[in-house]
């Protein structure tokens, strides 16, 4: 049995606590007094006292602590309290019982005479300590506890959204699939409206086979019989792109086998029409939006990979961290975990790609090469994705020249011609990364400076209340780092016109 820790290091809200545990022998004899005290404050009381408490100076002093700790990483404070209240002993090192095995490993290294303890019965103590901790350090008011946990609960919250690196990617996330579930509903849509129409007029969908232009074409035409009527034929000209695809169009509506539909089918059908072009519209405005938010959040993989793999990819990953942190044989089958699972099973052949299948270089590699180039491709993904990741301005200058790269494997596979070296390339895309990134933070800062210069020159009716004021500089510093640099400003000052 190991030896049950001396002391106790409690980290609260308020404050450090240090906490003196009654002496044992060994470990075993203090887990079952400590299990029948939990429930009884005397008799935990017995076992455990308070030995010294150290209160933080404010929310922020609070704050730095909290995110020290959450990430492992000893804090000034910290090593001052401990280096304070552990004696040191002459022949042992003192041990001090913490709830977290980083944080162990961390005073370990800045304090040399405590030695760490974070299991057996310290996460017993420790939940014993949270339970009667108002109870135990008496000298502080119970209010001002609750209070101080709920202070440090909202600003370590708050600070955790701020610099959540999976936010955009929440968004990207959202509009991949949405995109996914509107691609399946319009051609679902398209089919029916195709299926209703073609009662009425069934040689269009052979004259007219795109479903977008099918349907404005047929919300157009309504009658067949009317098709002459002034204006139609211009129109369709517009829609269809096409003179003699027009005059098709015509002469099969003057000549078709339909049949004659009533005004109110006629009204039923322009109505599913009108619903079904303005959702292929909006699909069209939700992928341009998912080629910014991708350009933004991952640039290297999506100049690699296009922005709807890329998206794709990230989706399935569930974020641009886990995909970072994935290495390049998850990337190249990853959503083809079925296929990947069956033939393991089966003992037959692995898959060679899953959703890299759809990047345009898979295509374009000859039958034996396509499990090579996949290979690569991937190889060249992971890359892409743990420097967007990890980078603190992303840009798409590494995620040009992979792309080359994989252009150069493909080109070695079907003529033999050498490509360049990898160590090479990565030296000219660090240098063209840099001019870049030097760009963007000028960029940045002019940014930031006309979104403070659009708050204090407006007029005070638009300026409102200092708080309010603070709120808006505030979303106009949150827009620069997350949206798009050259549009953040033109945001705000659309903003400052909604407001007035």
């Amino acid at each position: 049995m190991s030896e049950a820790p001396q002391y106790v290091l409690y980290e609260h809200a308020a404050g450090y606590a240090l906490f003196r545990v009654k002496e044992f022998e060994e470990t075993g004899q203090i887990i079952p007094q400590v299990d029948e005290a939990i429930g009884d404050v005397s008799k935990f009381g017995s076992v455990i006292k308070l030995l010294a408490f150290d209160p933080f100076k404010n929310t922020e002093a609070a704050l730095d602590n909290c995110n020290a700790i959450s990430e492992g990483i000893m804090h000034a404070d910290l090593v001052n309290f401990l280096e304070q209240n552990v004696p040191k002993e002459k022949k042992k090192k003192t041990t001090v019982g913490v709830n977290d095995g980083k944080l162990a490993g961390a005073i370990a290294e800045s304090v040399p005479h405590i030695k760490c303890q974070f299991t057996g019965v310290v996460p017993e103590i420790l939940r014993g300590i949270r339970i009667h901790f108002a109870t135990l350090a008496k000298g502080l008011p119970h209010h001002s506890l609750a209070k101080a946990q709920l202070s440090l609960g909202h600003s370590y919250s708050r600070g955790k959204v701020k610099f959540d690196v999976h936010r955009v990617d929440n968004m990207v996330i959202q509009s991949i699939a949405l995109l996914d579930q509107l691609d399946k509903d319009i051609n679902t849509f398209g089919m029916r409206i195709r299926e209703w129409y073609s009662y009425h007029f069934p040689e269009l969908y052979k004259i007219v086979p795109e479903a977008y232009k099918y349907v404005r074409c047929a919300r157009l035409i309504m009658d067949r019989k009317n098709i002459n009527d002034e204006g139609k034929v211009e129109e369709l000209q517009e829609v269809v792109e096409n003179e003699e695809k027009v005059a098709e169009i015509v002469e099969a509506a003057r000549t078709s086998m339909g049949m004659d539909i009533s005004l109110m089918d006629l009204l039923n059908i322009e109505r599913f029409a009108d619903r079904v072009a303005s959702l292929t519209e909006y699909r069209t405005r939700l992928h341009s939006y998912i080629k910014d938010r991708m350009h933004a959040c991952a640039p290297s993989l999506s100049a690699l990979i296009g922005e709807q793999v890329g998206a794709r990819l990230i989706s399935h990953a569930g974020s641009l961290t886990n995909l970072a942190k994935y290495p390049a044989s998850t990337v190249q089958i990853l959503g083809a975990e079925k296929a990947l699972f069956r033939a393991l099973k089966t003992r037959s052949n692995t898959p060679k790609y899953g959703l890299l299948f759809h990047s345009s270089f898979i295509g374009r590699a000859s039958a034996k090469n396509k499990g090579r180039i996949s290979r690569f491709l991937a190889n060249k993904c992971s890359i892409a994705s743990r420097i967007d990741c990890f980078a603190e301005v992303p840009v798409a200058a590494f995620g040009d020249h992979l792309r080359q790269q994989v252009e150069d494997r493909l080109k070695y596979f079907e003529t033999g011609e050498v490509p360049k070296k990898n160590v090479e390339v990565m030296k000219e895309a660090a240098v063209e990364a840099e001019v870049e990134q030097q760009k963007v933070v000028k960029k940045r800062k002019k940014a930031a400076k006309k979104a403070k210069k659009s708050v204090d020159e407006a007029p005070p009716a638009e300026k409102g209340s200092p708080k309010k004021r603070k709120v808006s500089e505030q979303e106009a510093a949150n827009d620069d780092e997350q949206m798009d640099v050259d549009a953040s400003p033109k945001k705000k000052k659309k903003s400052k016109k909604s407001k007035a």
